[in-house]
């Protein structure tokens, strides 16, 4: 059943938002919401993708707090309520993909210094290819980790290689920092911008609502350069040595029919990490996965419990 729109648009009442100094004086925005229960099960840092802002995820973060976890999480750099990295706020915009990993790392470590334990790190989208990264670079070692709908390739004309080049091109013709495109996610060739996300209507117009409520939080398409940066990084995880050696377990959820990020690539890599469960979608979900109808949805949260209930207790115990 669909979570009644005041746990979907209202913070929980015992939940904190408060901000993050990073290393270099960045205020990074952040969300608390600590177990209340006298034993709690651990504590899950939850990093959401591209654009996002931690309050689409109020409802998922719902069902593992009911469970007896600590939940945190925090916007990225650029976006949500962390600032911006262009002169147009709803550009979304980067220098390069290591400084969000420069934020990740310290965070990760103060997070983790007093977060009670074991502890897992879920990612969707960009959120779960920077994870995938930091864990790779061994800059957090949870006891578990979960990737969701992760881009490990972005969508391109004719191949990832010929986008590559000619999204270097366009960042050469103009300001880097200009937007990519009109539309928010992708061209608004490729159709409504609810249908690359989720079925789900509901769900899809909460995050309209955070943005009338906060306009602050709203952001628009990516510059070229974050485009730029984004094949690059992508195509550096792929053909990452790190990836192979990487010893945290690991599950990862990926859409069969997302337009957004490349399915395909995701399963290659997933094929790299030593230790992970691949559980795939069909048609019925679109990028979102955990933001999709109550049947998808259902299934992912069911089996992220799975996983968490034998993997991430038994990282703790090791």
């Amino acid at each position: 059943m669909i979570a009644a729109e005041n746990v979907r648009r209202a913070y929980p009442p015992d939940s904190q938002i408060s901000y993050w100094t990073a290393p270099d004086g960045w205020q990074l925005r952040r969300f608390d919401w600590p177990s209340a229960a006298v034993s709690p099960r651990g504590s899950i840092l939850f990093q959401a993708g591209r654009g996002d802002l931690f309050e689409k995820y109020l409802e998922t973060f719902q069902h593992w707090h009911a469970q007896g976890w600590s939940i945190s999480s925090f916007d990225w750099r650029g976006q949500g309520g962390s600032g911006r990295l262009s002169d147009d706020p709803h550009v979304g915009d980067i220098d390069r993909f290591t400084t969000y990993l420069t934020d990740f790392g310290p965070f990760w470590n103060q997070w983790a210094a007093t977060a009670p334990k074991p502890h897992v790190v879920m990612g969707h989208s960009m959120g779960g290819h920077l994870v995938c990264r930091a864990l790779a670079k061994s800059l957090a070692e949870p006891a578990a980790a979960v990737l969701v709908a992760p881009m490990m390739g972005v969508h391109a004309p004719i191949s990832a290689g010929f986008g590559e080049w000619l999204a270097n091109l366009m960042m050469r013709l103009g300001d880097p920092r200009r937007r990519a495109w009109k539309g928010n996610e992708r061209p608004a060739t490729v159709g409504s911008r609810q249908s690359l996300l989720t079925h789900d209507d509901d769900r899809y117009a909460d995050e309209p609502w955070w943005w009338e409520h906060d306009p602050s939080l709203k952001l628009g398409p990516p510059s070229w350069r974050w485009v730029v940066r984004a094949f690059e990084s992508t195509r550096r995880l792929r053909l990452s040595r790190r990836v192979r050696l990487m010893k945290v377990p690991v599950l990862m959820l990926v859409a069969d029919a997302d337009k957004l990020v490349t399915p395909k690539d995701a399963l290659s890599v997933a094929g790299n990490i030593p230790d992970c469960r691949v559980v795939r979608f069909g048609p019925e979900s679109a990028h979102e996965i955990l933001r999709e109808v109550d049947a998808v949805r259902n299934r992912a949260l069911g089996e992220i419990d799975i996983f968490l209930s034998a993997r991430a207790q038994q990282g703790a115990q090791q």
